[in-house]
């Protein structure tokens, strides 16, 4: 009897995914139709609707683009991924996911369906080499940014729908909205949220009213749709809000063991008056060659373990927001005011970086490791103001048992300044903006937040302990998240220098432009009068500071290593260099806890978040900033204002005042003396047949002419010329 052949086994198909179906279209290097994937992966019939949800999930994703008669790869069909980001003037951007790739310029008439911060897939239709923009048109929106939009209502309609238009400048479109609960009591003018519907021509799309925010005028109104308009999340689940509420009001015993106890340390907390949520705190000691410097962190990371509902919350939301009248805090104030805050005389689990300087603050030696302390004093930026810099004798007396400590603190922040100037930190001179309120919330004054050495001997000791802990991250050899800032741009940098230089012959190009060049610029213009231009002109030269597994070093601090350690309970990226901190120790040391340590692809994710959500963050301050200063100048049309050009463009010149911290702008229609021209090579306007001419940092004197809520702007007409250059020719 012969012997049955033996049949060989079957190669086994590997099981279907998207990473197979997208590995597919990559080796075939061609469109394909469902079909035709099916064929290619020899798969059996019952896996066609499985094939079918998965290209559409592709689509959906923007990795495959819908064809006629079948699927293309989208990154061959030249298409690329992203954000769009709409300008003021209409035009748009769209930011690539993928990071390499050049952010690609849309014109308005390509832009078609899409708004302002929704995912989309462009098409790349013209490819510029060097520093400028790829150009090209939005085919397909993917997801909107925003599912709701605050909007004001602007007419009733005889059917009870209203006619409303977006409250962003940046959504050219009205919205015919039907309300979803007949009780609510509308008036022409409220801001209200409304979802969005199909679209119903190029102008207009349906709607539906969904809840009522209230009055125009009022700032918690304002600060209510900034929050709607950059998906600032409002409300904790309950999973995290039950998490927060089951733990303790005061560390346990259990949690302190095996902690240094530091207890009996003079630590101290210097914030804002109005602050609640400390996190940090500093101590500082006299050592035989040099200084102590502790500096200690709320231990968040003991209590929000990873992949809990409070740490995928604080994730989803990056950081907390702030605003005039209110906070929107990472985590529920349980902890974040509570059992995370260094609040004063109570024991607290830190995180702690001790430093030991040299004589002149060079760091010579770091620890980090886990303690428990307890807060000697919670002083505000104020009292230390009057005590060590105004030797005011009342407040002295008052801190008196901290008081050597503090003059301590003061003697080797100013050491660890001057180390930092010395490599090239920069510190911009620019105001920052301080809305004053009454006690009716209303709008009294906007004026430039004054700073001292107070808020800088904090500074000093924080960006100390965060260069530290990425220091002792990359000596351990292990991942840690760095804050990089990418250098400047150098092309806006060399035209500073030759602008400055065109009126003193004593600037001249430097070889190389390293943060060391261009202090010295800055500090060589300290107190002349184009001290205000270098530091205007520097801001819009500098790029965006971000989170990234890869270490490209802190261009604005001029610092090779740099992370941010020292705010967990209000950056999620703090929290998670706080766990990478606990997995060197456990791998030091046997007896604490062994902590997993993140893959590279796992940071990626989540410096790609926070640091999307960190622009969310600063946007909104900016928006709401803008929006309050227009409300307070809405009485004050036909005033008198001087000011200073801030910003020239081929269309006007924008002015920010003296009075008040607000700017708005001077348009060339309305200068009817002259036809002016734009020099861009020496950022100036110019009169034709006068000859006068508007540079940056000169002053002038304005009349409010109009103030608009809906475009976020204040027009003015120009008065008089203060500066004391007048005519190009004294400029040349």
């Amino acid at each position: 009897m012969a012997k049955k052949k033996r049949q060989q086994p079957r190669p086994s198909t590997p099981p279907l995914s998207l990473s197979l179906l997208l590995k597919l279209f990559r080796e075939i290097k061609r469109p394909l139709s469902r079909a035709e994937v099916v064929r290619e992966l020899k798969l059996k019939k019952r896996d066609k609707p499985a094939v079918k949800e998965m290209l559409a999930a592709l689509v959906e994703q923007g990795k495959l683009i819908r064809m006629r008669r079948g699927y293309g790869l989208a990154e061959s069909m030249n298409c690329v991924t992203g954000q769009l980001e709409i300008q003021r003037g209409g035009f748009g951007f769209v930011i690539p996911e993928d990071s390499r790739r050049k952010d690609i310029f849309i014109n308005q008439r390509d832009i078609n369906e899409a708004w302002h911060g929704d995912k989309v897939v462009a098409v790349v239709i013209k490819e510029n080499k060097g520093q400028r923009n790829n150009e090209g048109r939005i085919i397909r929106v993917l997801e909107r940014g925003r599912k709701t939009l605050p909007v004001k209502l602007y007419k009733k309609m005889r059917n009870g729908d209203w006619l409303c238009r977006p409250t962003d400048p940046r959504l050219a479109f009205g919205i015919m909205a039907e309300l979803e609960d007949q009780t609510l009591e509308l008036k022409q003018g409220d801001i209200a949220l409304c979802e969005p519907g199909e679209r119903i021509d190029p102008t207009m799309w349906e709607g539906r009213i969904t809840s009522y925010l209230g009055p125009e005028s009022d700032i918690s109104v304002q600060e209510a749709l900034v929050k709607s308009n950059h998906t600032i999340r409002l409300r904790f689940p309950s999973g995290s809000i039950s998490q927060a509420e089951a733990l303790p009001n005061e560390p346990a015993e259990k949690d302190i063991r095996g902690r240094k106890d530091l207890t009996s340390k003079q630590f101290i907390t210097i914030d804002g008056a109005t602050a609640k949520d400390f996190d940090d705190a500093i101590l500082v000691e006299k050592m035989p060659r040099g200084y102590r410097l502790w500096v200690a962190i709320a231990d968040v990371s003991h209590y929000v373990p990873e992949g809990s509902p409070l740490d995928k919350e604080a994730l989803e939301r990056g950081n907390s927001y702030y605003f005039p009248q209110s906070v929107e805090p990472m985590f529920p104030e349980r902890l974040s005011n509570g059992l995370c805050s260094l609040n004063p005389n109570v024991k607290r689990l830190v995180m702690v970086a001790r430093m030991d300087t040299d004589d002149k603050g060079v760091t010579r030696n770091t620890k980090v490791f886990p303690a428990v302390i307890e807060s000697h004093a919670r002083l505000t930026y104020g009292q230390v103001k009057l005590a060590i810099l105004d030797k005011e004798e009342d407040t002295r007396a008052k801190i008196a048992h901290i008081l050597p400590m503090l003059e301590l603190a003061e003697e080797l922040a100013r050491k660890i300044n001057t180390l930092r100037s010395r490599r090239g930190s920069l510190d911009f001179d620019l105001p920052e903006p301080e809305i004053l309120f009454d006690v009716d919330g209303e709008t009294t004054d906007i004026r430039p937040k004054k700073r001292h050495f107070g808020h800088q001997l904090i500074e000093e000791f924080m960006i100390a302990a965060n260069e530290a802990v990425a220091h002792f991250l990359i000596q351990k050899d292990l991942p840690c998240l760095f804050r990089i800032h990418p250098p400047a741009d150098e092309e806006r940098l060399k035209t500073m220098f030759r602008l400055l230089a065109q009126t003193d012959k004593s600037i001249t190009m430097p070889k190389e432009m390293t943060p060391k060049a261009i202090q010295a610029l800055v500090a060589s213009q300290k107190g002349t009068d184009k001290e205000y231009i270098v530091n205007r002109m520097l801001l819009r030269s500098m790029k965006q500071a971000k989170y990234s597994p890869e270490n490209e070093g802190h261009f604005g601090l001029a610092s090779e290593e740099y992370c941010h350690f020292t705010s967990p309970i209000r950056r999620y990226a703090d929290l998670v260099v706080h766990r990478l901190v606990k997995s060197a120790l456990s791998l030091d040391d046997t007896s604490q806890p062994t902590s997993s340590i993140p893959g590279q692809k796992r940071l990626f994710n989540i410096a790609e978040q926070i640091s999307k959500r960190e622009r969310a963050a600063m946007n909104a301050e900016r928006e709401i900033l803008k929006r309050v200063m227009v409300l307070f100048m809405r009485d004050k049309v036909g005033g008198t204002f001087g000011g200073v050009i801030s910003h020239i463009t081929d269309y006007g010149f924008y002015v920010e005042l003296r009075e008040v911290m607000a700017e708005g702008m001077v348009r060339l229609s309305t200068m009817d003396d002259d036809y002016y021209t734009y020099w861009a090579h020496r950022e100036m306007l110019v009169g034709e047949r006068t000859g006068q001419a508007f540079k940056l940092g000169q002053t002038v004197e304005v009349i409010l002419e109009d103030v608009s809520l809906e475009r976020l702007e204040l027009n003015f007409k120009l008065k008089s010329v203060t500066g004391s250059a007048k005519n190009y020719k004294e400029l040349i």
